[in-house]
């Protein structure tokens, strides 16, 4: 394919899905002035471009967006200018679409079209090579941020020594689930019982601390000797030894299990992104994955972290893990960055410990987010629930 007319679409992955699949010489989009004129924008979908190994020439130019009969001679400007046009006409205005329709009527340029449906390109008009062609592209979570103009930066979790945890977190989850109740006081105690020298970079793993130590606003906190033993059968402490009343010790297994152990949600996180991973349906999954709004890595720019991030071929799936109740900002939020990063075709979830309240059910409702609760938790439906939402038998 020689060159690619593609309409500017507001959906990001609308302005780079036929470029990924046909691989023209040029790609021409045809935008409205803002982001004609915009030398940024232009930079960060070459960037993209080139992150997914692609060489095709960008080429942006002005075009009326309400105007059809201007779209229309802008049209046939590129078909005289640019050899061999084919125009895709997934994104655009209707007056762009219907600009599109009227010079297709008296020229043979190829047209064709992508169904989100049938994750299938069609045959619009004189394009026979487009015909019922299956979708095989496959993103990463960078990808997905990387084409609405944004980055993916590190997280809490170094997601690339996750598989060697694999075998631990459906237990580690199982033991959160059996001491729900006590989970903040634990992770309470182990932060007051492990608290290193602001002024050291050294992290032991090894701890001795008071069997009760100071809590926030004056509360004391006593050592939870249930969950300490059953992380220990976990083996992600060693050597524990508890003289109830005065002393406990024990050793972390590693720094990154130190972690855990201190921060209340990290349980929840990881178990939702090996359920990610356990159904084999998805082609990347991340969990803390930080996107950057504006892409360029400045320490000021708008940051969000999305628990879990999953993509299966082209379709990100964007999930929210809370262990305390779920409230209407934090499904606007997960809302918020399923429509600027994923756009329509996108899913989201919101996965919680707790039960899930009627008004809030609702409100998720509306926003197309499902909700994955208490009583799904206890009763293994989480992966069956993922499964429907991505369309899997």
């Amino acid at each position: 394919m020689k060159t690619l007319i593609e309409l500017y679409d507001e959906r990001p992955v609308e302005n780079v899905l036929a470029t990924e699949m046909f691989r023209p010489e040029r790609t021409v989009f045809l935008c409205p002035a803002e982001i004609a004129q915009n030398k940024n924008v232009h930079e960060k979908l070459r960037a993209y471009m080139k992150h997914r190994g692609l060489d095709s020439e960008l080429v942006f130019l002005e075009c009326s967006q309400y105007n059809t009969a201007k779209i229309e001679r802008q049209l046939a400007g590129v078909v005289e200018k640019y050899p061999e046009c084919v125009l895709d006409i997934t994104g655009g205005t209707d007056a762009a679409l219907f600009a599109g329709g009227l010079l297709c009527a008296r020229s043979d340029m190829p047209v064709f079209t992508y169904s989100r449906r049938q994750n299938s390109f069609f045959n619009i008009h004189n394009a026979p090579f487009a015909e019922g062609v299956k979708c095989d592209v496959r993103y990463d979570v960078s990808s997905c941020f990387m084409m609405a103009g944004g980055a993916l930066r590190s997280g809490r979790f170094d997601n690339s020594i996750l598989s060697g945890y694999m075998d631990d977190i459906d237990q580690f989850f199982a033991i959160y689930m059996d001491n729900k109740s006590q989970w903040t006081r634990f992770v309470s105690y182990m932060q007051k019982a492990s608290q290193t020298d602001r002024d050291s970079d050294y992290i032991p793993l090894e701890v001795s601390a008071p069997y009760t130590v100071k809590g926030d606003r004056g509360s004391r906190i006593s050592a939870p000797e249930k969950v300490l033993e059953d992380v220990e059968r976990l083996g992600f402490i060693k050597d524990l030894y508890i003289k109830t009343g005065s002393s406990v010790s024990f050793t972390f297994r590693d720094l990154n299990v130190r972690k855990w152990l201190r921060d209340v949600g990290s349980v929840l996180e990881l178990y939702v992104y090996k359920v990610c991973r356990d159904t084999g349906l998805f082609c990347d999954v991340q969990t803390s994955a930080i996107v950057d709004w504006e892409g360029d890595g400045k320490q000021d720019n708008v940051t969000n972290e999305i628990d879990v991030m999953a993509v299966r071929g082209i379709v990100p799936l964007f999930i929210s893990c809370k262990t305390c109740a779920v409230d209407t900002e934090a499904l606007n939020e997960l809302a918020i960055l399923r429509d600027r990063f994923g756009g329509e075709i996108a899913k989201a979830a919101i996965v919680t410990t707790q039960s899930c309240r009627l008004v809030t059910a609702h409100r998720a409702d509306e926003l197309g987010i499902t909700v994955i609760e208490l009583d799904d938790l206890r009763k293994g439906r989480i992966g069956d629930i993922i499964k429907s939402m991505m369309g899997a038998k």
